[in-house]
């Protein structure tokens, strides 16, 4: 398992894993025009990577490289993450900041929010700024729901729009293959499609918080519930069709992570058939997959 931070000279590499929503209830929508959630996460050991080294006085130089797209300069999460950072404890910039881009955009698993969170544990150990956590959350929750997770983990249930963070201390051990559709979803388009159905989010909330009072985890994730799921699959009709292929050759329940367009097979850490599940993926699938494990930090 790689750690999330590499001491290289005058350099330090910092790692930004992916997540998966376990569950996901959408409430009613809240007076500042966002949803209530609850949601179970858990990170996995598929990582963009930062790299600080020492910049110009007085500038923020982000790089964009790797094989997925990132948004460029002011528009990236990162930069703006390391802007709010400096400007919160009152010091000028002087960084350059490469983040090599493995988790695609739009696809539900957290990519850019972790990003975001890296890049503010990653400066302030880099430039020994002397941030404090609850600092660093604050900013976090500013740059998106999802944020504040990162900056924990690797497993916590999150209520609220995402910055009421439960960690959940009982180690989940876990194999998924992710399955990722040629398709970029807009988180933002989901929800504004998303029709709430009040029973449905009690009655799985009930299940969820039991389970997670009881550190019963394995069983949490057997519920396959994902309130966005109906939403996402009405606006992409591709990506059901995905689901019913997938399940139809007797891989296992296919669920939706996040908003989507990423879809993923849950095994136990025991099972020995998780490789045979991805080349028979392979078969009937033309769009990329990758095993992926739970990961420890």
């Amino acid at each position: 398992m790689k750690k999330q931070f590499t001491e290289l000279k005058k350099k330090l590499l910092v790692r930004a894993p992916a997540k998966l929503n376990l569950s996901l209830l959408i409430s009613k929508k809240r007076p500042d025009g966002y949803h209530e959630i609850e949601t179970v996460m858990a990170k996995v050991d598929w990582y963009d990577e930062l790299l600080f080294e020492p910049g110009e006085p007085g500038r923020i130089e982000l790089v964009c490289k790797g094989p997925r797209w990132a948004p460029r300069g002011r528009e990236n999460l990162v930069y703006k993450a390391c802007k709010m950072l400096y400007d919160s404890v009152g010091v000028q910039p002087g960084i350059k900041v490469t983040l090599t881009k493995n988790i695609p955009a739009g696809s539900g698993l957290g990519g850019a929010s972790s990003d975001a969170a890296a890049a503010l544990l990653g400066l302030n150990r880099f430039s020994q700024l002397g941030a404090g956590f609850d600092n660093l959350f604050d900013i976090a929750v500013h740059l998106g729901s999802d944020v504040p997770f990162f900056l924990s983990g690797p497993l916590a249930l999150c209520k609220g729009r995402g910055e009421k963070i439960e960690e959940i201390l009982e180690e989940f051990f876990f194999q998924a293959i992710i399955v990722l559709p040629r398709i970029s979803v807009s988180t933002r388009r989901v929800y504004e499609n998303y029709t709430h159905n009040q029973k449905v989010y009690d009655k799985f909330s009930r299940e969820i918080n039991k389970f997670v009072s009881e550190k019963n985890i394995d069983l949490l994730s057997k519920i396959c519930a994902n309130m966005l799921q109906e939403s996402s699959f009405q606006l992409n009709e591709q990506l059901a069709d995905l689901k019913a292929r997938i399940e139809a050759a007797g891989i296992g329940p296919v669920r939706l992570s996040g908003s989507g367009s990423a879809m993923y097979c849950l095994f136990g850490s025991e099972c020995e058939y998780v490789k045979h599940y991805k080349s028979v993926l392979n078969d009937i699938v033309v769009c990329e997959s990758i095993l992926v494990h739970n990961n420890r930090w």
